[in-house]
């Protein structure tokens, strides 16, 4: 029944979404033209705050705890989450805007999504082929140094894909270790994201309707009073033990 009763819901709920999509895609462009990355990213966490009211409308809400009420200005952050849906990005986007975040993403999403893939390709982030470990790995090093440059901060999911039951999966680490090497000076910032798997729980169509997505941005760990391993270690853990069934 609950299956039944998310069909019309979710005809209303996609014609806000992708009109939001198809109207914020040649903003962005002209906003990245006339302004640069800044005024492009703007226009970016104001597409995200209107994606998560496109989800309201199917009675679904975002939950974000910050264990932290602020995060050291001086240091890199490195936002590390476990990825349970595409709908994981919006939250992270809007809540986190007032670090700059950019992301490690699948090569993949760089093409074919009006917005995101032209945020993907133009805002920053860094577009890795995940059946090219080396290249990947060269190519996160060079959006280290420039994440350091702009002073930006970096959000990377290390599972490397999203889990479909919620059930988190092992850390795939070489991108945590080669951002840790370029970035010295950088915290690591567990994230726990909860219950957003079943917004894919039927493809994305119909989209379910009263799921509460909760995200706990917790406190950030210091590598430089671990080894690395022992740093990464922990922060594997604290993704994993806040995460709800």
């Amino acid at each position: 029944m609950r299956k039944l009763i998310a069909y019309p819901f979710s005809v209303v709920y996609y014609f806000f979404f992708s009109s939001a999509l198809l109207i914020f895609h040649p903003l962005q462009v002209i906003a990245l033209r006339l302004g640069g990355w800044p005024v492009q990213k703007a226009v970016v966490d104001f597409l995200n705050f209107l994606l998560l009211r496109c989800l309201n409308l199917l009675g679904n809400r975002v939950k974000v705890h910050f264990e932290a009420k602020d995060f050291p200005q001086d240091r890199t952050l490195i936002f590390a989450s476990n990825h349970q849906s595409t709908y994981d990005i919006p939250p992270l986007i809007w809540y986190l805007r007032r670090y700059s975040p950019r992301f490690v993403a699948k090569k993949e999403l760089g093409k074919g999504l009006p917005s995101i893939s032209f945020h993907l390709r133009e805002g920053g982030n860094v577009l890795i082929d995940r059946k090219d470990p080396v290249g990947s790995l060269e190519a996160i090093a060079k959006f280290a140094q420039r994440v350091y440059e702009k002073r930006w901060s970096v959000i990377i999911f290390p599972e490397g894909t999203r889990t479909r039951n919620g059930q988190p999966k092992k850390f795939q680490r070489g991108g945590l270790t080669t951002l840790l090497q370029q970035l010295p000076d950088a915290l690591l910032v567990p994230i726990s994201i909860s219950h957003s798997w079943k917004l894919a729980q039927w493809n994305y169509f119909p989209m379910p309707v009263g799921v509460q997505l909760e995200v706990r941005i917790q406190k950030p760990i210091d590598p430089r009073e671990f080894t690395q391993e022992e740093a990464l270690d922990l922060l594997e853990e604290a993704v994993k033990k806040e995460i709800r069934n």
